[in-house]
């Protein structure tokens, strides 16, 4: 087979196996008349799945070299997208130790049929499909006797909060919007901690000090809120404030904005291309799974523009071998006009025929702890935006214990 097998159960009934997803906590395979979740499985090459695996501990870290190289850089940051309003935090508090500026993030990569493989970006600061990956994922393998490696994703949680011990986890419209509500109720349960959930639109602030809205203070908060929206939303230079001065500890760590920028990867072509900072080894890894990167498009052939701090396919365009814009996300919020934009080659992903037609299949590997542990398949069109499906990937049962041992 190539990089990836679909496997599918024609004719099964749906409804009661969304509904033993919903007991699990995954509450929106399902969303309002649209079917979110695609139940098929893809299977990917234990092969594959390893060189992935060992591709992203190199590249984590390499990227946080890159990181540390930029910090304390105010250039840096500008050509990054980093905004103003948080250049005193990255300065002022301490970076954390290497291998963990971010202890839950997410990378996201093209993995074509032939098993080639590209990274497209790194999610480090709050990413989603936690849910799907570590609850979901493992289950729908199992009943079909498909191995998931994703079975590592809590006990890793729980590693990684056991350093932070949050007292309240946030997100905004939390309680009725089902995917971050769900998200934020999974890391909270799988950390094993005493946390309080809030919606960050009820937070209050005075001179530095952060309060839920029955006044209860609040010192260490892990908030699926971008952090880079403290320059757009009111109150966010008061929630900056709290963070540099040390009132509230921010989790993840305010420093995982570095890593989240995709102008990093702009940075980390430019110094390859350079010859600086990076060993031989590293080098090699570079050339074989970055995508030639830029603050400006200069290519010969086609590319993808996309703002540092786009989120779900929002300000995504693709262009044709002409320069010519031949694609655009028009579903996800247009980013573009806030930050700047990094231009990258394109890459081939994976194609497969599903149910819902031919899809584009996008690759998610998850770093958990500094870890790399679970894998999340997401498939919709040429750009993967907010209206992609889930699809469960697990690794191709013959190389289920290699892959074991190798995990």
């Amino acid at each position: 087979m190539g990089a990836f097998e679909l496997l599918r159960r024609p004719g099964r009934e749906r409804a009661p196996l969304v509904e033993q997803l919903e007991e699990l906590g995954f509450t929106w395979a399902d969303l309002e008349d649209e079917e979110y979740w695609l139940d098929q499985l893809a299977v990917l090459s234990g092969d594959t799945y390893r060189e992935l695996e060992q591709a992203s501990a190199k590249l984590w870290s390499i990227l946080d070299k890159a990181a540390r190289h930029i910090h304390g850089n105010p250039a840096m940051y500008e050509l990054i997208g980093i905004p103003p309003v948080l250049w005193k935090m990255l300065d002022t508090l301490p970076l954390p130790p290497a291998g963990f500026i971010s202890r839950y993030a997410r990378f996201d990569y093209a993995v074509a049929n032939d098993g080639t493989i590209k990274l497209l970006e790194l999610n480090a600061d709050t990413p989603t499909g936690y849910v799907e990956a570590a609850i979901a994922t493992p289950w729908l393998c199992e009943r079909e006797g498909i191995h998931s490696p994703n079975g590592r994703m809590k006990e890793l949680v729980a590693e990684a909060w056991a350093e932070y011990r949050p007292d309240t986890i946030a997100c905004v419209a939390y309680g009725w919007h089902q995917e971050d509500s769900g998200t934020i109720e999974a890391l909270g349960m799988h950390s094993g901690l005493e946390v309080n959930y809030v919606d960050c639109m009820d937070l209050q602030i005075d001179k530095g000090t952060v309060m839920d809205q029955d006044g209860r203070v609040i010192e260490r908060m892990f908030a699926l809120y971008p952090k880079e929206w403290m320059a757009v939303d009111e109150g966010g230079e008061a929630l900056s404030y709290a963070v540099e001065t040390g009132k509230l500890e921010l989790f993840n760590p305010p420093h995982s904005i570095l890593l989240q920028s995709k102008g990093l990867l702009a940075v980390v072509w430019g110094l390859y291309e350079l010859g600086l900072l990076f060993n031989e080894e590293e080098r090699e890894t570079i050339s074989r799974y970055v995508l030639p990167t830029y603050n400006k498009p200069v290519f010969e052939g086609s590319f993808v523009s996309k703002s540092m701090f786009g989120r779900e396919g929002g300000s995504v365009r693709m262009f044709d071998a002409e320069g010519k814009l031949e694609i655009e996300d028009h579903d996800g919020y247009d980013t573009s006009a806030l930050f700047p934009s990094v231009y990258q080659k394109r890459a081939d992903m994976a194609r497969i025929d599903t149910e819902e037609g031919e899809l584009y299949l996008l690759t998610g590997m998850f770093m958990l702890n500094g870890t790399p542990c679970g894998l999340l398949g997401r498939a919709g069109g040429p750009i993967t935006g907010n209206t992609s499906h889930f699809i469960p990937m697990g690794v191709k049962e013959n190389d289920a214990n290699e892959v074991e041992a190798s995990v």
